[in-house]
């Protein structure tokens, strides 16, 4: 059984308060990972304290993956007979993007190279959506028993590191970005839950300041600016003669 939304509210591309809301939190990850980077180069020490080291990336994060799994639910809207093409390419582009974030910070960061960060898990999920999103209160409880499943594997550690991409968590591992399936996978089933209400709520907000006109634009590019955010700032020291290594 699935949802119908008005078609008057799935008419738009684009809904402005979702890419606002994207946007926004697409600086905070970007300010948050220089933060890191700038701090693994000892350049700019970071904030230690709980509040930053765990809360703020764990909400900057939990919100990107909500707000994903409520476009994934508009695509499908929109687009219910293509779903599972368009998120095939999808998946295999963003695969693509991912092994060359595991190649960039293998080169330059090796101590803590990205094996699965969020575009690993992004391509992943691209897969696995089709098999979910047709499905009302099912990704409700799967999206719930999900989290629920991954806070309990955070708490362990395991001896074997062939599942640390589904969120077994391995002993000693390091790594700059690492978002498994479980219970990351569990957010976007949320999102997808929760996109229709969102979607009653947001489609018709408009936004006519120049500021927010700023957030939507990188809302809309979300990935592009994730994509380029850090190997632009490795390069940008290089170029202006910071010893990183």
């Amino acid at each position: 059984m699935t949802m119908n939304i008005e078609k008057p509210l799935l008419k738009q591309e684009r809904i402005q308060a979702i890419d606002l809301i994207k946007g926004i939190d697409i600086v905070f990850m970007v300010l948050f990972n220089y933060s890191v980077t700038l701090d693994y180069f000892r350049l700019i020490p970071k904030p230690s304290n709980y509040l930053y080291q765990y809360i703020l990336p764990f909400s900057i994060a939990s919100i990107f993956i909500f707000m994903s799994g409520v476009t994934s639910y508009i695509s499908y809207e929109k687009h219910t007979e293509k779903l599972t093409r368009k998120y095939f390419i999808r998946g295999i582009k963003l695969l693509f993007f991912a092994t060359l974030i595991t190649l960039f910070s293998y080169v330059f960061v090796p101590k803590y190279t990205i094996f699965f960060g969020i575009l690993h898990f992004f391509a992943v999920s691209s897969f696995l959506i089709p098999f979910f999103i047709k499905y009302n209160k099912l990704n409700l409880i799967a999206g719930l028993s999900i989290i629920l499943s991954g806070v309990y594997l955070q708490q362990q550690t395991f001896n074997f590191s062939y599942l640390f991409w589904l969120g077994f968590v391995p002993e000693n591992l390091s790594t700059f970005d690492y978002f498994p399936l479980i219970p990351w996978f569990g957010v976007i089933l949320l999102g997808v839950y929760y996109g229709r209400y969102i979607i009653e709520k947001t489609a018709n907000i408009r936004f006519n300041q120049k500021i927010s006109s700023i957030f939507t634009f990188l809302g809309k590019h979300s990935l592009s600016v994730y994509l380029v955010h850090q190997p632009a700032l490795i390069l940008l020291l290089i170029a202006f003669g910071f010893k990183l290594f």
